[in-house]
């Protein structure tokens, strides 16, 4: 369990760091995450083959067909996600990427019949708040209005990708993470074709930080992320899943220097606790009936 544990947070802080690699790297949005998601998927196939693990897929057909969806919205999310970093900032794009999972939870009721409680309702009332008082300062200029756009469908695409996913339930593990990362590839890379062809100039200073990117935040940190939360609690996994954002958010302050007023701050605590509150409610109710980790 400890060990799974520091895996975990090992890959949270390794996805925390995406937006500060991508800073220095110059290729468009698009190329950075055809590098991402290209190099994340040689790597995973690789560590699959190594650990001799066995394809399941091909007896759940419509399983996946709803990977190969949550794939292509993965993809998606990723492209404007990295979109949203070069317009409006690594924190801002982080925080309005993390508004997924709560457009899950406002759907759930809808798509997995699950009830939308008071704890739920508050925390997505605080998350509302949050957006508007960070985006209050973010309106000013065209390029933020397609920056707020971007990190909009970036949350928008990881509620598809978690929607669709949630419904293969028995494709799991690095078979899952690998899968659905070939798709995400795949549709990059049609985007890429249509968009500019295979025509990419990479710089030498490019090289490092797009290695850095596909090998160790995609590959390993996706192997470290699904090898370690089929070991812990499901109250573990969700809300300490929210150290990614937060890590984000720190790391480019810190490292990027990006500053943030007194009421993007506020907007940000709102949009973590009121996600973690959602979280933490629906992480316990399923723990204190039973329900197996995965």
């Amino acid at each position: 369990m400890r060990k799974a544990y520091f895996k975990y947070i090992i890959a949270l802080l390794l996805f925390g760091t995406n937006g500060v690699v991508a800073s220095n790297i110059s290729l468009s949005s698009y190329e950075i995450v055809f590098f991402r998601t290209m190099i994340g998927s040689l790597l995973l196939m690789l560590i699959f083959v190594l650990t001799k693990g066995k394809f399941t897929f091909v007896r759940k057909k419509r399983q996946f067909l709803s990977l190969a969806v949550s794939g292509i919205a993965l993809g998606a999310s990723w492209i404007f996600l990295y979109e949203a970093y070069q317009q409006i900032g690594v924190s801002f794009a982080s925080l309005a990427y993390y508004c997924g999972p709560v457009i899950v939870m406002v759907l759930a009721p809808l798509l997995f019949q699950e009830h939308l409680t008071v704890t739920k309702g508050i925390g997505f009332s605080a998350v509302l708040i949050g957006i508007f008082l960070i985006n209050s300062h973010l309106t000013e200029s065209a390029a933020n209005q397609w920056g707020l756009f971007c990190g909009a469908m970036s949350a928008i695409m990881y509620a598809v990708m978690v929607i669709f996913n949630k419904k293969a339930k028995e494709i799991t593990g690095l078979e899952n993470s690998m899968l659905q990362l070939i798709f995400s590839f795949l549709t990059v890379a049609v985007f890429l074709i249509y968009k500019q062809g295979f025509h990419i100039h990479i710089a030498a200073m490019d090289v490092m930080p797009v290695l850095v990117l596909g090998i160790l935040n995609t590959g390993i940190g996706c192997y470290l992320y699904f090898s370690s939360i089929g070991k812990l609690t499901v109250q573990t996994v969700a809300i300490c899943g929210y150290l990614e954002p937060l890590s984000a958010v720190v790391f480019s302050v810190l490292l990027l220097k990006e500053g943030m007023s007194f009421t993007q701050v506020v907007g940000a605590a709102l949009i973590l606790g009121g996600a973690i509150l959602g979280e933490l409610f629906t992480a316990f109710h399923v723990y204190f009936k039973r329900v197996p980790t995965y």
